[in-house]
């Protein structure tokens, strides 16, 4: 019986499997079915199908446990039968090979971003990974190929799972797209050398594109690395014929680039999405009379990129200076219009200008609420009123692709302050049945930007001049789950976070017990001020807005005002948020105001107890 490590070692050319879901979906299996799962509840028919391969040819053939992990099987309920599942897949695989083809351990992402540019750890995925490894040892596998990845760090996380458990072969394969990148946008030739660095036996290339793609892959790989290489390509890019995705290589075709990628270097060939036993046929018939042929340059391969040093604070903007010097900073919340005209925007802006408020701050659809982009709203602010801008910027509405373009194109554009939120979910809005994206959150997004600042992209790939972003972040003081809340912050503030906006504070006590525990994180801290223009205002915050907190005392202050009438309760509203900010004052580096329902002059009021500097220059000029 051939093991993995037995095929490695003769020098020869093998040939891999297929796909195993695009046959179980052509044998009926649906789509929301959990495909890993049919290797409880229905083992025959993986097992015929990993039969049908090893008569097409295929000498290794992948377990049923690409999404096998305990991450994404919690989506099916199904997390804690991880191990069982993996176990009987190798099984499977096993008994269909009948001692004519080696099993390997199929191990693919977990379906979530990790660090830094999401919540799960490497070391809280690397132990996921170790679970499906121990299934899979049980089962019998005789190596394990970790397939399409497109972060690195993720397949690193497998590959550790892997070590701590076993000393098995391991075949790293990474996607690419049709750029020929990960979707990170790390080239070939940068992860071929980190892969073996790394430790893997086999390097190579699956799903994704086409042969065409992947044989250029190939190629590149060729160049760096010595280590033998695989290649998985898929049949084709998918069509859409009657509400189907249709792979539309034939198998002559796809066994002609087989031949070619073997030519190139290639010692594993075989299928991904799309190929079935015919295709592993054609490529068996195709590749036995070839010599893989792998040219090593190492001077072909591109340095990594180095991050540059972030320009200084004090040189990014009028506030990152005030914030580098320790001064204190006043900024008034305008919301954008619902419509297209600017112009009450601006004149609210001019107001604030005159006033001698450091910038304006332009949220990014507050409560799900459809309004002109927070972007283009603060570019105009700054192009047509001079004054500085801090952007609230959401992950809500975008993916990481889309957030990536929109801040490079804020940074040419001259957009300097940043403050980054997760984004209210669209079920608090006027849309509840729009799709909320939320690919990465506030921490993955404070990673990426600060990745910027130093002038690479989430791939590590250069950008040319960094960005001069002022990196803030939202905090919560009264956070119903504190702990939780202030674990966040300290992973903002690890990611790159320079200053940080606190929900409004209507309570000095509860603000004291925050500041005491972020003290150790060395951040400046802004207080949320917002005045309370009427009971009814102060009862919704308290009531309806997730995140607020307004003690029993505030609301019956209020309520004994507003007895006195509208004007005696607005006038009670400024004055608790004066108190608030004159005692903030001595404790934060900064105020943000909120213009309750645009009214400017309310939020210039509560301004009157700062200490508001005059500005500097007669009118804001973005950086070059």
């Amino acid at each position: 019986m051939p093991t993995l490590r037995d095929l490695l070692a003769d020098g020869r050319v093998h040939v891999v499997d297929g796909a195993m879901g695009t046959m179980l979906y052509g044998r009926g299996v649906f789509l929301n079915v959990c495909y890993d799962e049919l290797n409880l509840k229905q083992p025959g028919l993986v097992r015929d199908i990993h039969r049908e391969y090893v008569r097409a040819g295929a000498e290794l053939l992948e377990t049923n446990t690409f999404g096998a992990n305990p991450v994404k099987l919690a989506t099916h309920g199904l997390a804690a039968e991880t191990e069982r599942i993996n176990t009987e897949a190798a099984g499977l695989a096993r008994e269909a090979a009948g001692g004519r083809a080696a099993v390997a351990g199929a191990i693919g992402p977990l379906g979530v971003r990790i660090e830094p540019f999401g919540e799960l750890s490497v070391a809280e995925a690397q132990e996921a990974f170790a679970l499906q490894v121990r299934g899979l040892l049980a089962g019998g596998v005789d190596g394990f190929i970790l397939e399409t990845f497109s972060d690195v760090a993720e397949l690193g996380a497998a590959f550790q799972a892997v070590r701590s458990l076993s000393d098995l072969p391991v075949i790293a394969q990474m996607t690419v797209g049709t750029d020929g990148k990960t979707h990170y946008g790390t080239d070939p030739a940068v992860f071929g050398p980190e892969l073996a660095v790394m430790g893997a036996d086999v390097i190579g290339v699956n799903c994704s594109v086409g042969p065409h793609g992947v044989l250029e892959a190939v190629e590149k790989l060729a160049r760096v690395v010595t280590l033998p290489l695989s290649a998985q390509p898929n049949a084709g890019l998918p069509r859409e014929v009657a509400d189907r995705k249709i792979y539309m290589a034939s198998p002559e075709y796809m066994a002609s680039y087989a031949r070619r990628m073997v030519e190139a270097g290639a010692r594993l060939v075989g299928g991904c999405c799309g190929t079935t036993p015919d295709h592993i046929r054609a490529i068996v018939g195709f590749v036995q009379s070839v010599s893989p042929r792998h040219v090593h340059t190492v001077s072909a391969v591109p340095i990594a990129a180095t991050a540059a040093d972030p320009v200084p604070l004090a040189e990014r903007s009028h506030i990152g200076a005030k914030l580098a010097e320790g001064r204190f900073i006043t900024t008034v919340e305008i919301v954008p219009p619902k419509g297209v005209d600017p112009a009450p925007m601006f004149a609210q802006v001019r107001l604030l200008k005159a006033a001698g408020v450091d910038a304006v701050n332009v949220p990014d659809g507050p409560r799900a609420q459809s309004r002109m982009g927070a972007l283009l709203s603060a570019l105009m602010i700054q192009r047509e009123v001079g004054l500085e801008a801090v952007v609230h910027y959401a992950c809500r509405d975008r993916n990481l692709l889309g957030m990536l373009s929109d801040l490079l194109g804020a940074a040419g554009a001259g957009i300097r302050n940043l403050l980054i939120i997760t984004g209210d979910p669209p079920k608090m809005g006027p849309y509840p049945e729009a799709t909320a994206v939320f690919d990465i959150d506030s921490i993955g997004l404070t990673n990426l930007v600060s990745r910027l600042n130093r002038g690479l992209d989430p791939g590590g790939n250069p950008i040319g001049q960094p960005t001069r972003f002022v990196i803030g972040v939202g905090v919560n003081p009264a956070a119903p789950d504190l702990d939780r809340e202030l674990k966040r912050f300290a992973w903002k503030v690890e990611a790159g976070a320079e200053f940080a906006i606190t929900q409004p504070v209507f309570d000095l006590d509860q603000l004291d017990r925050f500041l005491t525990r972020v003290e150790s994180f060395r951040i400046p801290i802004v207080a949320g001020i917002w005045p309370l223009i009427s009971l009814r205002n102060a009862e919704f915050l308290a009531n309806e807005v997730p995140g607020i907190s307004v003690p029993e005392s505030v609301l019956e202050r209020m309520r004994r005002a507003s007895g006195k009438g509208k004007e005696a309760a607005l006038a009670e509203g400024v004055q608790i948020s004066q108190e608030m900010l004159a005692a903030a004052a001595e404790r934060v580096q900064g105020a943000q105001v909120s213009a309750p329902l645009g009214r400017v002059a309310v939020a210039l009021d509560v301004l009157q107890v700062a200490p508001i500097e005059p500005v500097a220059t007669p009118g804001y000029t973005p950086p070059n």
